[in-house]
Parts: structure tokens; sequence; C-alpha cells
């Protein structure tokens, strides 16, 4: 017979071998933000945080496999994740260590550190095998580039603007781009294109290494209404940027208003500010209900999918002379009433992906359309879902669409699919005949096709307003019967509106066809 205390020995004994005192360092001091399971480093080879020591202690002689993971958003309900780098070693029982030396072209985010242990018997314990709501039981690294943002999105001709910086750099060049091919030589800015509007300034960072810092050296000028861009460069090379929006001293200094989506670059901003390796973005989480209107933006700093819906469409506008107000989301919150929009504007252009509205924009919107104000859609899933403003945070709501205003009767269209860009094919004309304005100079007569689209799609439905007319379709593009739909419908009071129906119509502008097209679409909805 087995003693009754060796049968509860057997069933309480561990399912693997045991990390005790698991913990993270760079050996050189921690950034703000850093604590046991999470360090920074910065691989720039100065000898100064190039590298991140995770330690332990084994209770017995164990292999430990360690896996540093790229994590992503959620497909298909599970977490995406990559391995960037790995390695393996045997180790004795007692105190260990493996350390992570990052490439200097590692991108700056931050990385979930998966150990795997194993013992003589076989037997094997993780850490870090965690979800994006998961209790964080291991190390992360935050490999830090640049961090640069500032505390509002838009700024009138002479505001001065506050910019918050975080990096261990010794020193930092700030300089200021505006975005476009511009009449006049400048230099250029490589990453945006964009061409410098005021001389580097060489600030000593040397007291700000271990926090992040605000400065205010950004004044607005006299300059354009537009897009312009901070980037803020050190001398190893590591560089990052931060968008600026100058809007209109008043509303309507021009007639037609471009507003940027600055609501959705936010929520689609994979910045991990929490550090436990996942970003901060519904997108990576459903329970994450809020985003940070103030976090820097991964990837040096230019909002994630900025280049397909936003930049070629602002070069456009400056090849072609058209002189417009720039406009944020904030910008619309702060009008009052339909009539002030109505007076200011004969048309508002959405460029992006216009996804995530308040209440209010919702209803300013739609009135100044009630009133004979006229739209531009040249993306797809716009006026998606509802969203409030806390403070800095952005919360998630409903769809518009389930609380009974579904965006099609706004937009014409609504978001009928996405297959994340993995089929993308030609726009074929079926309005050539019927709307001959639009396709006029362009080559193109019913049947023919031009680019290629999709990502996301929208199409017509019960809600779209009458007489709603078909433009140009991409015919069962994400399966039989869902087809995306250009469009274009007037109303009673004189407002026109299109939408491309396509999430990358704009990035296709440098094309002479759609050029044409656009500058058609320009020409009949720019007037009263």
């Amino acid at each position: 017979m087995i003693p009754l205390a060796l049968v509860l020995a057997v069933v309480a004994a561990p399912a693997g071998p045991h990390l005790a005192d698991l913990r993270v360092g760079n050996g050189a001091g921690p950034f703000a933000g850093d604590r046991r399971l999470v360090t920074t480093v910065s691989p720039n080879g100065d000898g100064f945080r190039d590298a991140a020591i995770v330690r332990f202690r084994l209770d017995e002689p164990a292999v430990v496999r360690l896996h540093v993971l790229r994590t992503d958003t959620i497909r298909e309900g599970r977490p995406a994740v990559a391995v960037v780098w790995s390695a393996r070693r045997s180790l004795s029982a007692g105190p260990g260590w493996i350390v992570w030396r990052p490439a200097r072209s590692t991108p700056p985010r931050t990385y979930i550190v998966r150990l795997t242990v194993t013992d003589r018997l076989g037997r094997t314990r993780t850490y870090g095998a965690y979800g994006p709501s998961g209790r964080q039981d291991a190390p992360v690294v935050r490999v830090q580039g640049i961090d640069a943002a500032f505390t509002k999105r838009s700024y009138a001709p002479g505001d001065l603007a506050d910019l918050t910086i975080a990096t261990d750099a010794r020193s930092v060049k700030v300089q200021v781009f505006a975005y476009g091919n511009q009449a006049h030589p400048t230099p250029r800015d490589l990453r945006t294109s964009g061409a410098a509007m005021t001389p580097p300034v060489t600030l000593d960072w040397t007291r700000h290494r271990s926090a992040p810092a605000r400065i205010r050296v950004v004044r607005a000028g006299n300059w354009a209404s537009g897009l312009y861009f901070v980037r803020v460069t050190a001398a190893d090379g590591r560089v990052g940027y931060a968008p600026l929006v100058v809007r209109p001293r008043r509303l309507g200094a021009h007639r037609v208003a471009v507003v940027l989506a600055t609501n959705t670059w936010q929520a689609y901003n994979f910045a991990d500010a929490n550090g436990d390796g996942w970003g901060d973005t519904w997108y990576v989480s459903g329970e994450e209900r809020r985003v940070d209107l103030q976090r820097p933006y991964l990837d040096f700093g230019v909002p994630f999918r900025f280049h397909d819906w936003d930049l070629t469409f602002v070069s456009w506008l400056d090849t072609t002379g058209k002189r417009v107000d720039f406009l944020t989301d904030d910008d619309l919150e702060r009008i009052g009433s339909t009539a002030e929009l109505a007076r200011a504007y004969d048309l508002i252009v959405f460029p992006g992906h216009e996804e995530y509205v308040t209440k209010h924009v919702y209803d300013l919107v739609s009135g100044y359309r009630d009133l004979g104000g006229n739209l531009a859609f040249l993306a797809a899933n716009n006026f998606f879902r509802q969203v409030t403003r806390s403070g800095r945070w952005l919360v998630r709501g409903r769809l518009w669409r389930d609380v009974g205003r579904p965006e099609a009767s706004l937009v014409g269209v609504q978001y009928a699919g996405s297959n994340h860009g993995e089929k993308q094919e030609p726009y074929v004309v079926r309005g050539g005949s019927s709307a001959p304005w639009l396709f006029a100079g362009t080559g193109l007569t019913d049947g023919d096709q031009f680019g290629r689209y999709g990502i996301e799609i929208d199409a017509r439905t019960p809600a779209s307003p009458p007489g709603t007319q078909l433009l140009a379709d991409i015919p069962n593009l994400l399966g039989a019967g869902r087809t995306a739909e250009m469009t274009y419908y007037e109303t009673p009071a004189g407002a026109k509106v299109f939408a491309a129906g396509a999430l990358d119509f704009a990035a296709s502008l440098d094309q002479p066809a759609v050029s044409r097209l656009v500058e058609n679409l320009w020409t009949r909805l720019a007037r009263p």
C-alpha cells in the first residue's frame, strides 16, 4: 500500500521546472515606466542600454529556450505573434541569465520575452504565453527609438505647440516639414517627402535620458493650413516623427475643408504604453474600450496606413494647386452648428478612413448635407462606429447602424466586409453614360476597368438615399454577391455626395485617369 502522504506529495508535484525571481534589466538604469518585468533598451552601440538581460533562478537543471516575440493584431480570433530572436541554454540549478542584444535595425516597440523551461524528465513550463488580456508573467523589452507626440491634434497659425519627446539620446535635432510637392526647391525629408519649413534646432538632451520631457519649440507662424511633420533625429541615426495639423485661422478661409481621420489614426495605433507587450488598441483586444489620443505613433511616429489613406491625396492637392482648410476630428467637434459649417464650406472631403465619429460630428455632417452641403468620401468604411471623448481618451461605442443611424443613409454606401488586402481587383465603370461629367477626359467608358482596390469595401443598402447612383463596382471581390460600389447621389436641397467604396481609392490619385476623375468630381462639388 502507498502511504497517503506520498500520494499527496505526488499529486502536488509541480508540472515542470520553475523560474524564481524572474526579472529583466538593461544594465544601465531604468527609463521611466520600467519595472521588474519591463526594461527599455536602445541598441545604438554606445554602451548605454544596448542589451536586455533576463535573470532568473532555476530550481533544478533545465534547458531554457527564449523567444523574443513581436505581437500584432487579432486575426480570426487569435493573437498574431512573430519570433524575432531565439536562444537555447542548458543551465544548472541556481542563478541564470540570458542576454538579448537587439540589432540596430530592430523596429522600436515592445517585445514579449517568452521562456520555455524543460527539465531532464521532459516536464515543461512556459512563461510569456499570455494574450492581450492575460496576466503578464514574463519580461517585456521596450526597444526605444525616438517617441514624439503633440499634446493637441491641431494648432492655429501662431499657436505655440507643446511636443513630448522620449529618447535616451544625448542630443536631438528638431525640424518641421510640410508634406507635399512644394513650388520652391527646398531640402526634402526622405520618409515623408516633405519640404523643410524650419532649420533644424539642436537640443541638449542629457538631462532627459531617463524620462520623457516636453518642449515648446514649434511656432506655426503664418503657414498655410495643412499637414506638417516634426522630425526629431539623434546623431546615432534614430528618428521619430509627430504629425502636426495647422488648422485655418478662421473657418472658411477656403471654401473646401479636408478632414483628416485623426480618430482612426489613433484607433489603429499599436503603441504599447502600459508595457505588457500588446498594443493599446481595440484592434488587439476586444476588451480594450478606449485609446489614448496623446500617444506617440508606432513605426517612427508616422500614423498606420497614412501612406495608403492620406499621403497621395495631400500630394495631389498640392500638385493641382488646390487650396483648402485642413481640419482634424477635434476641429469638427468644436464647430457648434450645422449652419456655421454650411456658411464656411461648399464641400467637405474625407480622404481617409473616417471610421470613428462622435454623435456631435455625425449630427453636424448629416445636418450640413441636409442644408445642401456637398460631401466626398474617398475611402471606405466611413461613419461606422460611435465614439465619445473623455479627456485625452477616445472611447469605443456601438455601430451607428445598430442605433438606428446606418451610415449608408449619409454616405450612400456602408461597410460590407474586408479581406485585409489579400485580393484586390479593378473597378469596372458602370456610370459612364449616366454620369458622363465624372468620366469626361478619363478615357473610361462603361465596362472599362481601372486601378486595383479593396482591403475594406462598401456597398449600397436599403438605407441608401433614394436615387443613389452606381458609378463603378468591383464585382464579387469578397465572394459571391459581396461587391464594392462607388456611388453618387443628390438631395432635394441640392447636396451632392460621392463615395469611393474602396479603402485605398485615394492612394491611386497618381494615376492619370483617377486624377482626372477626382478633378471632375472637385469641379462639380466644390461650388454651391
